[in-house]
Protein backbone atom coordinates (compact mmCIF):
# COMPACT_ATOMS: atom_id res chain seq x y z
CA UNK A 1 0.00 0.00 0.00
CA UNK A 2 2.81 2.36 0.48
CA UNK A 3 4.33 1.68 -2.66
CA UNK A 4 0.92 3.01 -3.87
CA UNK A 5 0.94 6.04 -1.94
CA UNK A 6 4.92 6.91 -3.32
CA UNK A 7 3.71 6.84 -6.77
CA UNK A 8 0.45 8.68 -6.53
CA UNK A 9 2.31 11.85 -4.32
CA UNK A 10 5.05 11.24 -6.94
CA UNK A 11 2.98 11.49 -9.89
CA UNK A 12 1.08 14.67 -8.13
CA UNK A 13 4.45 16.26 -7.49
CA UNK A 14 5.30 15.95 -11.21
CA UNK A 15 1.53 16.86 -12.91
CA UNK A 16 1.11 19.74 -10.23
CA UNK A 17 4.76 21.52 -11.29
CA UNK A 18 3.37 20.84 -15.14
CA UNK A 19 0.22 22.81 -13.90
CA UNK A 20 2.04 25.74 -12.43
CA UNK A 21 3.99 25.82 -15.78
CA UNK A 22 0.89 27.72 -17.27
CA UNK A 23 0.49 29.94 -14.74
CA UNK A 24 4.13 30.47 -13.33
CA UNK A 25 6.76 29.67 -15.46
CA UNK A 26 9.81 30.94 -13.65
CA UNK A 27 8.04 29.65 -10.28
CA UNK A 28 7.66 25.75 -12.02
CA UNK A 29 11.03 26.39 -13.91
CA UNK A 30 12.52 26.55 -10.09
CA UNK A 31 10.74 23.94 -9.04
CA UNK A 32 11.91 21.05 -11.73
CA UNK A 33 15.34 22.53 -11.63
CA UNK A 34 15.12 21.46 -7.78
CA UNK A 35 16.78 17.91 -7.50
CA UNK A 36 12.29 16.71 -7.21
CA UNK A 37 13.29 12.92 -7.14
CA UNK A 38 15.51 13.62 -4.03
CA UNK A 39 12.66 15.94 -2.66
CA UNK A 40 10.28 13.04 -2.49
CA UNK A 41 12.89 10.27 -2.07
CA UNK A 42 14.32 11.50 1.21
CA UNK A 43 10.87 11.43 3.03
CA UNK A 44 10.02 8.19 1.40
CA UNK A 45 12.99 6.16 2.44
CA UNK A 46 13.04 7.51 6.10
CA UNK A 47 9.45 6.91 6.94
CA UNK A 48 9.99 3.52 5.05
CA UNK A 49 13.05 2.06 6.98
CA UNK A 50 13.27 4.80 10.14
CA UNK A 51 16.67 5.15 9.93
CA UNK A 52 17.86 8.30 10.50
CA UNK A 53 21.71 7.81 9.63
CA UNK A 54 21.13 5.69 6.52
CA UNK A 55 18.39 8.74 5.18
CA UNK A 56 21.06 11.62 5.65
CA UNK A 57 23.72 9.23 3.96
CA UNK A 58 21.70 9.11 1.10
CA UNK A 59 21.32 12.70 0.90
CA UNK A 60 25.54 12.74 1.29
CA UNK A 61 25.43 10.45 -1.44
CA UNK A 62 23.04 12.57 -3.89
CA UNK A 63 24.48 15.96 -3.32
CA UNK A 64 27.75 14.22 -4.69
CA UNK A 65 26.38 12.63 -7.34
CA UNK A 66 24.57 15.68 -8.69
CA UNK A 67 28.43 17.03 -10.16
CA UNK A 68 29.09 14.10 -11.06
CA UNK A 69 26.15 13.11 -13.07
CA UNK A 70 26.93 16.34 -15.40
CA UNK A 71 29.19 14.30 -16.68
CA UNK A 72 26.74 12.95 -19.00
CA UNK A 73 26.31 15.92 -20.25
CA UNK A 74 30.22 17.03 -21.09
CA UNK A 75 30.45 15.49 -24.13
CA UNK A 76 27.09 17.44 -26.20
CA UNK A 77 29.77 20.93 -25.11
CA UNK A 78 31.93 19.56 -27.33
CA UNK A 79 30.08 17.56 -30.13
CA UNK A 80 29.96 20.11 -32.94
CA UNK A 81 33.76 20.87 -32.03
CA UNK A 82 34.53 17.46 -32.81
CA UNK A 83 32.17 16.98 -35.79
CA UNK A 84 30.31 14.11 -33.73
CA UNK A 85 26.89 12.89 -34.66
CA UNK A 86 24.35 12.60 -31.93
CA UNK A 87 24.70 8.52 -31.33
CA UNK A 88 28.44 8.67 -30.72
CA UNK A 89 28.30 11.62 -28.95
CA UNK A 90 25.37 10.12 -26.83
CA UNK A 91 27.39 6.97 -26.31
CA UNK A 92 30.30 9.42 -24.99
CA UNK A 93 27.98 10.78 -22.40
CA UNK A 94 27.03 7.05 -21.08
CA UNK A 95 31.01 6.79 -20.96
CA UNK A 96 31.55 10.21 -19.01
CA UNK A 97 28.70 8.98 -16.67
CA UNK A 98 30.43 5.65 -15.62
CA UNK A 99 33.28 7.92 -15.04
CA UNK A 100 31.29 10.21 -12.98
CA UNK A 101 30.00 7.23 -11.40
CA UNK A 102 33.51 5.98 -10.12
CA UNK A 103 34.51 9.19 -9.23
CA UNK A 104 31.32 9.61 -6.80
CA UNK A 105 32.02 5.89 -5.74
CA UNK A 106 35.60 7.03 -4.68
CA UNK A 107 34.54 9.71 -3.01
CA UNK A 108 31.80 8.31 -1.47
CA UNK A 109 34.37 5.94 -0.43
CA UNK A 110 36.66 8.56 1.23
CA UNK A 111 33.68 10.31 3.46
CA UNK A 112 32.42 6.80 4.44
CA UNK A 113 28.88 7.33 2.79
CA UNK A 114 28.21 4.12 1.27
Amino acid sequence: MFFVAKILISAVVISAASWLAGRSPALAGFLVAMPVATVLVLPFAQLEHGRTADTIALARSILLAIPASLAFFVPFLFAERLGLGFWPTYALAWAALAAGYALHRIAAGMLSIG
